[in-house]
């Protein structure tokens, strides 16, 4: 009897890719696994929902022609995060050229998208929480969001961000400490 499609490791997968006529189905797999993760990793970072769904959509066409080459040296999902991270900030700096917007009134730009927001479904005080970690600094912010929502460990958030364990703690440190003031002050 064959492996059923939750008892695929990923690693299964990465090798259920590179067969002959299993690219698509293994595709899918990783797509189905993934997707949902990557989407709220990308949507907290990009608040809207529309540029969530294009760079989602350009990050899983970044994982299929990639993935071919990928050589496990990382975790799956980590590299999936990776490219991901990367689209976000590729996505956000091109906004930026492309409206000749310096990186605060991008900020603020996602600040009042974020409020009237149709797919938001928090509280006030997860709108609250959401606009302190869109005043961080953007490695901050995606320190934060990694840790905090993701609860990835500092190893894995070094993986996909190229940053030593150290300066993340500190990062993150430095979050808390700016959304804990910022939670307060009224």
């Amino acid at each position: 009897m064959g492996i059923s499609e939750k008892e695929y490791t990923d690693f299964d997968l990465v090798n259920l890719f590179n067969e002959p006529g299993k690219k698509e189905y293994a595709f899918n797999l990783i797509l189905e696994r993934y997707k949902e993760r990557i989407y709220w990793h990308l949507r907290k970072f990009l608040i809207h929902h529309d540029d969530t769904d294009d760079v989602l959509q350009e990050t899983f066409v970044k994982v299929w022609k990639g993935l071919e080459g990928f050589r496990a040296e990382s975790k799956l999902y980590t590299w999936l995060y990776r490219i991901a991270t990367n689209e976000a900030l590729s996505f956000l700096r091109s906004k930026r050229r492309r409206f000749l917007l310096p990186l605060v009134d991008v900020e603020q730009q996602l600040l009042e998208s974020l409020s009237s927001d149709p797919f938001f479904e928090g509280d006030a005080l997860q709108l609250k929480l959401q606009k302190a970690i869109l005043q961080l600094p953007e490695k901050q912010r995606l320190v934060f969001n990694m840790k905090y929502f993701d609860d990835l460990k500092y190893e894995e958030i070094s993986e996909v961000l190229g940053i030593t364990v150290g300066s993340l703690k500190a990062s993150y440190h430095h979050a808390v400490k700016k959304i804990e003031k910022y939670l307060t002050e009224d």
